[in-house]
């Protein structure tokens, strides 16, 4: 039995075939087409920019959205397999009123969503995604008599775009020079065209893996260091410099070393931030659960780390506010405003090999330069009063600690950090501590775990 459609500021996912259907799909076009409607008076800018990953369901999910959004009189430019952030540089390319990605992201193959971009390429804040989520439910869309039908056309020149704007922004001679060998897991997925052209045109001699974007993922979607063994392998056998491994929709990179060993999502952030710090001041912004690695590397340079809720967009308005040179998220996120404000695996591919060429080093050279702290992550099953109950008693237990209360508790002591939140998908609370060393962040963990199990 299929369970709810799970609704979010950034869109819709569910199952396909069970919660997830064609019809589902083009009313949740509908919905976001009405809403269009209402904020943009001008005709012209009544036009929507679709790109979807490979999943096989994508292509009949991408057609009912254009449907619902054709009858309430949107135009819909499709854009085709692309990555989520080449639909937002389109979005603003194509000075569209909003963009559309068909992804599900790192879930698993029965899986897909649809992700909604406002014209300023970002998610809807709160109140705009409720909005949006009412008309959806109640099915109340624009309606009128006289509404001419929206037009489809089609657009392929977005890799082109997107990977010239990366090409911009780092010295592409200087690490075409080094002619590194690079081996790439776009896990079947939509980056894997668009990458191995941007390693190309930075002159890499490429090991492709899995870059043909079927949609039949070769292992586990998430880039995490269980589901990349192969890719670990093939860096050694290859005797590349670096392995790069994408998500479906191609917003985050993990990284593995020379050696073959991963190093963790949390460092592609951290690489991206010391190449930008080492070329000009300035501050970053990263959502509360990222390490403290990005703030000693600002702090070294006299900036700072702006933090924020998680999720991508509270991370982009962050850094536009304060006018951030990098920010992002420690799931492999890296964000730069002059590209976009959404997380891109081009960028953080392009940033971490132009770090390579700049300072002569290896992955693991680069990496040994980082303080190195141990994050450990836990879940487990809470409603809203048993959350409250519980962060009420870890305030008391926490006294003297620095606390942030915009997304859930984060606690900030000398030594180590710990976040707890509630889950915005399911009825679950994290908690994530970090410390210098796994046992110190484990007693923190086990702290909350104690509450947990008895909050009062």
């Amino acid at each position: 039995m299929a369970g709810e459609l799970i609704i979010t500021v950034s869109g819709l996912r569910g199952i396909v075939g069970e919660n997830l259907t064609p019809q589902v799909a083009a009313d949740y076009g509908r919905a976001f087409g009405t809403f269009l409607r209402s904020k943009f008076s001008d005709a012209d800018k009544l036009t929507v920019c679709m790109g979807r990953d490979s999943r096989p369901s994508g292509q009949s999910l991408a057609s009912a959205v254009t449907s619902g959004l054709m009858t309430v009189g949107i135009n819909v430019i499709d854009l085709g397999i692309v990555t989520t952030p080449t639909v937002g540089i389109m979005v603003k390319h194509l000075a569209c009123a909003g963009g559309i990605v068909i992804t599900a992201s790192h879930n698993p193959l029965p899986y897909n969503g649809i992700k909604l971009l406002l014209d300023n390429a970002m998610a809807p804040p709160p109140d705009v995604a409720e909005q949006i989520k009412i008309c959806f439910e109640i099915r109340d869309f624009f309606s009128d008599d006289q509404l001419k039908p929206g037009k489809i056309s089609s657009n392929d020149k977005a890799d082109d775009i997107h990977i010239a704007k990366v090409l911009r922004i780092v010295d592409a001679k200087a690490i075409a020079q080094k002619q590194f060998k690079v081996v790439l897991d776009s896990v079947n997925g939509a980056g894997g065209r668009p990458g191995v052209k941007l390693l190309t045109a930075l002159g890499c001699k490429i090991t492709p893996m899995n870059t043909e974007p079927t949609g039949i993922f070769a292992h586990t979607p998430e880039p995490t260091a269980e589901n990349l063994t192969s890719l670990c392998d093939a860096v050694k056998k290859a005797h590349a410099d670096i392995g790069f491994a994408q998500d479906p929709d191609a917003d985050r990179l993990a990284i593995v070393d020379e050696t073959g060993a991963y190093i963790g999502e949390e460092y592609t952030l951290a690489l991206a931030a010391k190449l930008i710090f080492s070329k000009q001041t300035g501050n970053a912004a990263a959502n509360l659960s990222t390490s403290r690695m990005i703030d000693d590397i600002a702090k070294a340079t006299g900036g700072q780390v702006i933090r924020t809720p998680v999720g991508e967009a509270n991370v982009a308005s962050a850094m536009i506010k304060n006018n951030c040179i990098i920010g992002g998220e420690g799931n492999g996120g890296v964000i730069d405003l002059r590209i976009g404000p959404i997380r891109d695996s081009l960028v953080a591919m392009a940033f971490t090999l132009q770090l390579l060429a700049q300072t002569g080093k290896t992955v693991s050279q680069l990496v040994g330069e980082i303080p190195r702290y141990s994050m450990t992550k836990y879940k487990f099953p809470a409603d809203k009063p048993k959350v409250k109950r519980i962060l009420d008693a870890v305030k008391k237990l926490f006294p003297d600690a620095k606390i942030d209360s915009s997304d859930g508790f984060r606690f900030d002591f000398p030594d180590a950090w710990i976040h707890i939140r509630s889950s915005n998908t399911e009825p679950i609370v994290r908690v994530i501590a970090e410390a210098k060393d796994k046992a110190a962040a484990a007693k923190y963990i086990d702290a909350v775990l104690k509450i947990a199990r008895n909050p009062g």
